[in-house]
C-alpha cells in the first residue's frame, strides 16, 4: 500500500479496539488505532490507562484480495462505506498521529450542534475548521473526522483562530425567518 492511500474505517466491537488490532496486526495488515492516556481513578488507586480516540473505530489500508481478512477479524462489525467520499485521507491520519507524537490533548468529544464555526491558523490542524466549545485563554476546539460521524477535540490559544460562522440562530429567530420565507 502507497503512504498515500486513503484509510478505510472499520467498525469493531465496543471496549474490543486493542484486541482487534492485535488480530490485524498478526494478520499483518497496515492499521492505525489513534490512542490517548489519561488518569483513571479506580476504587483503591489512580491509574494512567490508553484508550481509543475514536472508540469502536480503527483505520486500516489493505487491497482488495486482503478484504475478508480484514472483515473477518474477530471483533470486528462492519467497513464502513464503499466510496472515496468515505474514506479518511492519509494526511488527516498523519496529522494525528503528529499530534499525538507532539502532546497535543486529544480526546474523543461528541457531536456539537451549536457554537461558533473556526478556522484554525496555526500549528498542525492549520486549516482545519470546528466548532469552539470552551472560552478561555487555552479554547478548545472540536473537530471532525472525515468520512465519521466522530469528533475530538484539541486545546489552541484564541488568536490562532478564524471566524467562518458566528453562533446558529437561536431557534426562535430561525422559526421567524423561516415563516417570513413561507408567506413569500
Amino acid at each position: 500500500m502507497s503512504a498515500d492511500e486513503p484509510w478505510r474505517v472499520l467498525q469493531v466491537v465496543a471496549n474490543h479496539e486493542k484486541k482487534v488490532a492485535k488480530q490485524l496486526q498478526t494478520r499483518s495488515l497496515d492499521h492505525y488505532l489513534p490512542l490517548y492516556t489519561e488518569r483513571s481513578r479506580w476504587s483503591d488507586r489512580t491509574v494512567i490507562v490508553e484508550r481509543p480516540l475514536f472508540p469502536g473505530y480503527i483505520f486500516v489500508r489493505f487491497s482488495p484480495e486482503s478484504r475478508i481478512a480484514v472483515i473477518s477479524a474477530p471483533g470486528t462489525l462492519r467497513l464502513l462505506g464503499r466510496s472515496k467520499a468515505d474514506m479518511v485521507d492519509s494526511a488527516e491520519i498523519e496529522r494525528i498521529r503528529a499530534a499525538l507524537a507532539g502532546g497535543y490533548q486529544l480526546r474523543p468529544h461528541p457531536r456539537i450542534s451549536v457554537g461558533t464555526r473556526v478556522r484554525l491558523t496555526r500549528g498542525l490542524f492549520e486549516g482545519r475548521e470546528g466548532v469552539v466549545t470552551d472560552l478561555r485563554p487555552h479554547c478548545s476546539v472540536v473537530i471532525a473526522l472525515s468520512a465519521t460521524d466522530h469528533y475530538f477535540s484539541v486545546q489552541t490559544e484564541l488568536r490562532d483562530l478564524e471566524v467562518i460562522r458566528k453562533m446558529v440562530e437561536s431557534t426562535r429567530d430561525s422559526y421567524s425567518t423561516s415563516s417570513a420565507q413561507l408567506n413569500r
